[in-house]
């Protein structure tokens, strides 16, 4: 996907050993990036041994914010897919002890699927 697609908000699969090499002040020993998706900004970036949501903030996006969470943590998750007269697809991931979910929005996009199957693998 090219930078248009980026832009939209469709995620896109990354090189896992850029982010891996780019995370390494954050993984510890013996952990491995094993799938990583661009979200415009943002990165959704599944290790061996737990889910990392990268969230880019302000005008530069020099602020990240690094979202942690062990995937026995992960209650339940669902897909909401885009409609006809509807553009984004939505993904939704509930964490134990948390009331409210946290949320990802998709533009179209079937890569949303494939974070569904990635998400899958590691939680069930």
């Amino acid at each position: 996907m090219g930078l248009f697609d980026s832009l939209m908000g469709n995620a896109s699969e990354t090189d896992v050993l850029k982010v891996e090499r780019e995370l390494s002040d954050w993984l510890i020993k013996g952990e491995q990036v094993e799938y990583a998706f661009k979200l415009y900004r943002d990165m959704i970036i599944f290790t061996n041994r737990r889910l990392i949501l990268l969230d880019k903030q302000g005008m530069t996006g020099k602020k990240t914010e690094y979202h942690t969470i062990p995937y026995k943590s992960v209650s339940h998750y669902s897909v909401e897919t885009a409609g006809t007269f509807e553009f984004d697809s939505e993904l939704k991931i509930w964490i134990k002890g948390r009331a409210e979910p946290i949320e990802k929005s998709f533009r179209k996009d079937d890569n949303i699927f494939k974070v569904q199957l990635v998400l899958s693998y590691y939680v069930l």
